[in-house]
């Protein structure tokens, strides 16, 4: 999570949102980065998850990533979650919660639906006070 935790820092250093993501194999090694660039790149999609996914999955040379964990800094949305799902990552470890706009344990819940083909194992909360803190200085020196 620390490596997510600083991604989200380098996405807050750019403008965006301080979201930041990591992807591990199966023996732990990373094998993917990424923090949020939709202002960046003006690309809705482009939150640190799926950029995540699409970098791991290209190194893998795969649409699938079984046996891999995907670390975030905030409850991934329902967009992200779908994403994971159809990546078959094992195992989420996130953050921060997201009341608001969360996929996972809050809103959509997408891993609960029936139609949910593949549901990771989900762990939230992991340095969930660091994460939180990030995002709240970051929306309050905007207002």
């Amino acid at each position: 999570m620390a490596a997510a935790l600083a991604e989200a820092r380098a996405a807050a250093m750019r403008g965006e949102v301080p979201v930041g993501a990591v992807i591990t194999d199966a023996s732990g090694a990373i094998v993917a980065v990424a923090g949020n660039r939709t202002r960046e790149l003006s690309d809705p999609t482009a939150h640190a998850e799926i950029l995540a996914i699409r970098a791991a999955c290209a190194a893998a040379g795969s649409e699938r990533l079984p046996g891999h964990a995907l670390y975030v800094t905030l409850e991934p949305c329902a967009m992200c979650a779908a994403a994971i799902g159809f990546a078959r990552i094992m195992r989420l470890y996130y953050g921060a919660s997201d009341p608001k706009g969360g996929g996972i344990d809050h809103g959509a819940r997408v891993f609960s639906h029936p139609t949910c083909h593949h549901a990771p194992e989900v762990y939230g909360g992991i340095a969930e006070v660091e994460a939180a803190a990030m995002l709240t200085d970051f929306f309050t020196a905007r207002r």
